[in-house]
Order: C-alpha cells, then sequence, then structure tokens
C-alpha cells in the first residue's frame, strides 16, 4: 500500500510527549552494546560457520573509505579531514590484506548481492585508486550479475568523466549528499556545494545507466528554516531522484567535535524543525515520492518501494535494504560485520588498523553474539520499523514464546503509545497508526530490553 501524506498524521502535542532520545536500529542490539570480549577469533569463527546446517547466505560487503578533502561541521561519521592523497595509497594497501584475510577465513559461497562503499568520501580516491580497488575486490569476491553496487559521491569532487568510469566499475546506484542549497545554510556548515554541479553528477549517473540515484537531505541545520528549505525542496524534486532521505540533525558538540563550529543560536526551535519536516513529507509525497518509513522516501517503482509493498524490505548499517538474508561483511576502520547471529566492528584509527594488520590479526575491536532474546528483539525491531506492523502469531511460532507473557513488562508502555493513537494492539497484529509512523523509532524502544536496563539516552538523537 502506498502512503501518502494523510496516513501521515502530525499531532505537536503527541510529538512533544514521545519525541525521546534514542537510537535508529540499524542494528539490535545496537553498536553501543557490542562488548570487547568477542574479538578477531570470534569473528573468524563466525565467518567459518556460515554452510552449518547446508545453508550459504549471499553476502552483502560494505568498504569504509574514511577520507574528507574538507570537514562538514553537522558530520558526526567517523572521518579523517586531509588533502593528502599518499595516505589513501597506503589505506588501500592495508585493505587489500584485510580483504584477503577475510575472504580466506569465509566458508561457503563467495557470491556477492550487494556492495557499498561509504565514507567519509569513497571519490576522494583517485580514479586509477578506485579501479584498483574494485579490483582486488573481485579477486577475492563475486559480484553476482544484477546486484545493487552503490557508492557515496561528493559532486564537489566528481566530474562527468569519473562517474562514467563508476559505472564501468560496476556501481549501478549513487548516494549524494546534498543536505541544503540555501547558501546561508551552507556557510554555517562549510559545505559549499552549487546546484549547478549536484545537477551535472545526477545527469552523469543517468547517462551513464546508473539505475537510481539517491539524494540525501538533512533538516535541523543551522539557518534553516520553512521558506529557504521549501526552495531546496523544489529544487530537488526537479532533479528528481528516485530515492530522498531527510535526515534529523542531531547537535552532540560534546560527542561529535566539529560540531562545535556551529552556534547553538543559529538552530532552528524544535516547532520550526517539526513544520521543515512535515513540509518535506507533504511536498515528496504530493511530488509521487512513496514514504518507506522513518526519514527515507522513494519512487513509486523504485526497488525499496517495490520491496516495502512485498513485506520484503530490510535494515542494515546502510539503512534500507532489499536483501533480508545476506550476510554483512564489512572492511576498513569503524566499519560493522553481520555474520549469522553475531555483529563486530573493527578499530576506529588508522594506526590500530594498520598494527592489527601488520600482525596477521583481523582489525576487530568489539562485537556481540546475539542471544536467543536479542533474535526475538531484532526481528520485532526489523518489522516495525520496515513494515509498520508486527504479525504476532508468527513471533510466536518462530520463537517458540507467548507474546503477552513475554512482554508483560513492555506492554504498559504500548497500551499508553495505543491510548495517544500510535499504534493498535489486539490479538493477532501491533499496527503502527498514521499518528505514529515518525514516532517508529520511539515504538522500537519499547522493545528494546539494554534501553531498559539503561536510562541514559544522551548518546542518542531526538527521534524527530
Amino acid at each position: 500500500m502506498v502512503t501518502t501524506f494523510q496516513e501521515l498524521i502530525f499531532d505537536p502535542e503527541v510529538i512533544r510527549r514521545f519525541d525521546v532520545n534514542g537510537p535508529r536500529y540499524t542494528s539490535y542490539p545496537t553498536a553501543d552494546r557490542f562488548v570487547e570480549a568477542f574479538d578477531a577469533e570470534a569473528y573468524r569463527m563466525w565467518l567459518g560457520r556460515r554452510t552449518i546446517g547446508g545453508i550459504s547466505r549471499p553476502l552483502s560487503l560494505y568498504v569504509h573509505i574514511p577520507f574528507c578533502n574538507t570537514i562538514c561541521y553537522y558530520c558526526a561519521c567517523n572521518k579523517i579531514i586531509t588533502k593528502d592523497h599518499g595516505r589513501s595509497a597506503k589505506y588501500l594497501k592495508y585493505l587489500g590484506k584485510e580483504l584477503a584475510m577475510q575472504s580466506e577465513a569465509l566458508e561457503g559461497s563467495h557470491d556477492v548481492v550487494q556492495l557499498h562503499w561509504g565514507g567519509g568520501t569513497p571519490t576522494f580516491l583517485s580514479n586509477d585508486e578506485m579501479r584498483h580497488l574494485m579490483e582486488m575486490i573481485r579477486e577475492h569476491f563475486r559480484l553476482m550479475p544484477n546486484g545493487e553496487y552503490s557508492i557515496e559521491v561528493d559532486p564537489r569532487k566528481v566530474d562527468a568523466v569519473t562517474v562514467a568510469l563508476l559505472g564501468e566499475l560496476g556501481f549501478n546506484r549513487m548516494s549524494i549528499g546534498v543536505q541544503d542549497f540555501d547558501p546561508a545554510v551552507q556557510q554555517a556548515v562549510n559545505r559549499i556545494q552549487s546546484l549547478e554541479e549536484t545537477q551535472l553528477v545526477i545527469e552523469a549517473a543517468r547517462a551513464s545507466g546508473f539505475k537510481s540515484v539517491s539524494v540525501d537531505l538533512i533538516y535541523g541545520l543551522p539557518k534553516q528554516n520553512v521558506i529557504s528549505f521549501n526552495r531546496t525542496l523544489e529544487e530537488v524534486i526537479r532533479l528528481s531522484p528516485d530515492r530522498l532521505s531527510i535526515y534529523n540533525y542531531a547537535h552532540l558538540p560534546g560527542l561529535a567535535k566539529p560540531q562545535r563550529r556551529i552556534s547553538e543560536a543559529d538552530l532552528p526551535s524544535p516547532d520550526a524543525k517539526l513544520q521543515i519536516l512535515q513540509l518535506a513529507i507533504r511536498r515528496l509525497t504530493d511530488a509521487g515520492y512513496v514514504f518507506i518509513g522513518m526519514d527515507h522516501f522513494a519512487k513509486p517503482d523504485d526497488e525499496l518501494a517495490v520491496a516495502q509493498r512485498q513485506g520484503r524490505l530490510h535494515r542494515n548499517f546502510q539503512g534500507y535494504s532489499t536483501h533480508a538474508e545476506a550476510d554483512l561483511m564489512a572492511f576498513g576502520v569503524s566499519s560493522i560485520s553481520k555474520v549469522g547471529p553475531s555483529y563486530c566492528q573493527n578499530v576506529k584509527t588508522l594506526d590500530e588498523y594498520y598494527d592489527s594488520l601488520d600482525r596477521g590479526v583481523l582489525p576487530v575491536m568489539r562485537g556481540i553474539e546475539l542471544s536467543a532474546d536479542d533474535l526475538l528483539r531484532r526481528s520485532i525491531i526489523q518489522a516495525l520499523m520496515c513494515h509498520f506492523e508486527l504479525s504476532l502469531e508468527s513471533i510466536e511460532i518462530a520463537h517458540l514464546i507467548d507474546f503477552n507473557s513475554y512482554f508483560a513488562a513492555e506492554l504498559p508502555a504500548l497500551r499508553e503509545m495505543e491510548q495517544a493513537g500510535l499504534l493498535k494492539i489486539d490479538n493477532q497484529w501491533l499496527s503502527v497508526e498514521p499518528r505514529g509512523r515518525m514516532l517508529v523509532r520511539a515504538i522500537a524502544m519499547v522493545f528494546d530490553r539494554y534501553l531498559r536496563s539503561d536510562r541514559e539516552r544522551m548518546r542518542y538523537s531526538k527521534v524527530i
């Protein structure tokens, strides 16, 4: 079913009541719950156990390129600001080592259905370096025909020649950071990017045969207001990307040092942020985009929208995906893998990364092996985030539980949300109502056992 703006109800009072700090649930348990006891050997063991039961899942690969030419003040990603391209040459050498080590430990199929290069700025790499990196990947893995192969692109550093090369290398999806076209906003966040250079990259991607172009926007940035953001939305709709993401700016200067350069006085008020978001959703849905969930939109014929209609939508560290069955192997500093019932994260600094690989040890910093309870709660959170509904019977059968007994401690919070109009719950279904769709993170949080035992949520951004 296509979700229209009319099916999303903005109730400011309800939003203020339930708009709390909480995770984005690209994983459950969230990465801050990983433990150092899960180390390189534990990860190696799970790589070697993929064929147990005769099942060999396809693979999704993520490669983290941490380098950026300039710093965007809003950014909380793990990145390294440099103009020294010698650093990327050394990094590529070590990525090659990690690709070899992980692939050697991998039992079962090396078939890849999904690949994503993220950052930082993957296009910080030179054309020859990107060519070399893809050769190394293909040396150890088999990229399947018709897979999803995506890359994050900074339009300020890419021309039509580079875009054509990306197409030749096998990429068929592109994510472009825009955030906001307003000059005052761009100045305030140190990201000067013209409409013209953005349009050039999108047109080059289409000319090079890319199946999907996605644009990222952020609401809540300094100097932003409803009128200026409406102009940005007009331009974005004219550019007609296949997918859009509109993220909430989380101002956490204590955790993200670059954000200290942003004056809090320049930030829009919570009510203004809500108005900007409301405007964005109305404009995008009126333009024909489908509300996928939380902060994602897609054209009705895009694979994400189709997957949602067919109940195949999945959520992982790259956002929404159509490959729920894939194991995720990640490479590079700070990257996170998901293999079988386990997650693990690589070390966060280049020195630690290089040292570990020099010693012949996978650069794992921490991870977690999921318990039966974790797997149950993960499946619930996935269903809510992707489909806005949960079949209680299917959960009971799959996990051998009685829902009402198992979640007796959670039911009062769910009933409170039901009374507020966020959801409906009966003996068969938990369904997120139109009033609750924008607050689906808050609903998911009810099932987060770790949050119940740890009420400290300041490390997380607001839901809205």
